[in-house]
């Protein structure tokens, strides 16, 4: 059993301002699965949970109606996350099982979840167990268009919740689920009504599964089988539509969001951990502040038995962690799944296949060649 099972999952809950977190987390609080666990709410204000109204003006954690504890936070989330630790470790807390952080709504999630993976100390007892962003149906095309913090919070989502659907307009939900799946094709997107999207699963996002406590690479990669079903189906009416709508869509750099894409990399060979290791040091070193997520299940030579389970925000990673062996139906390959703002698909690949040694074979997306007409496969520039 790795290590990593006595560290605390921690699920960001985001969105932005007037989307219906507050109700969402009501409810999932509701649901018996989330027993024991601990809520930070990082707000401005005051902040309304059933049965409590909590007063933004320290950081007193309350014991919740449900057996759930919860806190606002004013200054330092990595203070909150420690002082919590320590009443757990110290028997003045009950142990939590979770916890959730529910971030303003106006907020980068990028230095929430860093505040998570950075610090050592909260790395050793907290793990990033995923994002959950809610979407509003009614607000959110605009919220998208005008606000690039609301582009991050879709783009780095493991789960996207769709609130508000019956009170928009379907013509606007469709191209509301159009823009969400250009964004971020992995994730999936429930509706906000649905029965799911009230329950303790949908915090789930994590390598491990929490029922077998196993390593489930292809629920947190979310594979690519996913993708491309979901450009065989359905998406490419979206695709024929989108240059009458808007001309070229890839190159008006002004609207929010155009230069944020999601890709990955697929490498069928063993790669050198040095090899590796300057990769991922040169990536974050040099462009950390573009590169908005990455995840990474990689085959390294010194030990293909044991992959190497790498996550990232920008420039700050979690403690690299071994696998104790490849999950039951995983293909050995390395696969990375990045997120990147103002950082093409070509220039992370060729990077990718200096330190490999490698021609690339990820199959380019129609975006990177019509950004670069260089970019095609295998061509070193």
């Amino acid at each position: 059993m790795p290590a990593s099972r006595n560290r605390i999952p921690v699920s960001i809950l985001t969105g932005f301002l007037g989307a219906g977190k507050s109700s969402l987390l009501n409810r999932i609080l509701k649901d018996p699965g989330t027993s024991d666990t601990a809520v930070i709410i990082n707000e401005f204000g005051e902040v309304g949970i059933d049965n409590f109204l909590v007063e933004a003006s320290g950081d007193a954690l309350l014991q919740l109606a449900n057996g759930c504890l919860c806190c606002t936070v004013r200054g330092e989330l990595v203070d909150s996350l420690a002082s919590l630790m320590d009443g757990i470790q110290t028997g003045r807390l009950k142990p939590i099982r979770r916890l959730v952080i529910e971030t303003t709504g106006l907020a980068d999630p990028a230095p929430v979840m860093q505040s998570v993976m950075g610090n050592p100390v909260i790395a050793q007892n907290y793990e990033l167990d995923g994002v959950v962003t809610v979407v509003d149906a009614v607000n959110g095309l605009a919220s998208l268009e005008r606000h690039q913090e609301a582009v991050k919070q879709a783009a780095v989502a493991d789960r996207i919740i769709l609130s508000k659907l019956t009170m928009a307009d379907p013509s606007q939900v469709a191209k509301l689920r159009a823009r969400l799946a250009d964004l971020n094709p992995r994730a999936p997107v429930i509706d906000g009504d649905s029965e799911e999207a009230g329950t303790a699963a949908v915090l789930e996002n994590g390598l491990y599964d929490p029922g077998t406590k196993v390593a489930d690479v292809n629920r947190w990669l979310r594979d690519e089988l996913a993708i491309d079903e979901h450009h065989a189906h359905g998406h490419h009416d979206h695709a024929d539509g989108h240059h009458h709508d808007h001309g070229h869509h890839h190159h008006d750099i002004n609207r929010h969001g155009a230069n944020i894409r999601s890709f990955s990399l697929i490498h069928d060979k063993p790669i050198e951990p040095a090899a590796l290791n300057m990769f991922v040091d040169l990536l974050r070193s040099a462009h950390g502040e573009k590169l908005l997520r990455m995840k990474a299940v990689v085959l390294l030579s010194d030990s293909p038995e044991r992959p190497l389970v790498l996550h990232g925000v920008q420039s700050v990673f979690h403690p690299p962690e071994r696998l104790s062996q490849w999950p039951e139906g995983y293909d050995r390959r390395t696969r990375m799944v990045l997120i990147t703002e103002d950082l093409p698909e070509a220039f992370v690949s060729d990077l990718f296949a200096a330190f490999t040694g490698e021609p690339r074979i990820d199959r380019p997306d129609r975006a990177a060649l019509e950004d670069n007409p260089l970019a095609v496969p295998g061509l070193r520039l």
